[in-house]
């Protein structure tokens, strides 16, 4: 029986999951530019998902593990931003 990795680990591994998910450093991200009928703003999304991934890549490397509910409260953030993009015809 495979064992469950530590916080740290568990941490690393979902930054590294959303980096491959996300287009977050292609350089029509952060600009807006679906006009009247975007159903949530992407762009907000994107930077909202970017500063918590450079915050938690940062505690990370520090060496600081995230409490098992931060872990939850960033996967939850990550499908919250992918339904927003998949919304909006983005993802």
């Amino acid at each position: 029986m495979p064992r469950k990795p530590d916080r740290l680990t568990a941490m690393s591994e979902l930054i590294e999951q959303a980096k491959v998910t996300f287009p977050l450093y292609e350089s029509d991200t952060f600009v807006c530019g679906t006009g009247n009928n975007c159903i949530g703003c992407p762009k907000k999304l994107m930077e909202l998902l970017d500063s918590e991934l450079s915050y938690w890549e940062h505690q990370v490397k520090r060496g600081i593990p995230p409490h098992f509910d931060e872990i939850r409260r960033f996967g939850k953030l990550c499908n919250s931003v992918k339904r927003g993009l998949v919304r909006n015809s983005l993802l």
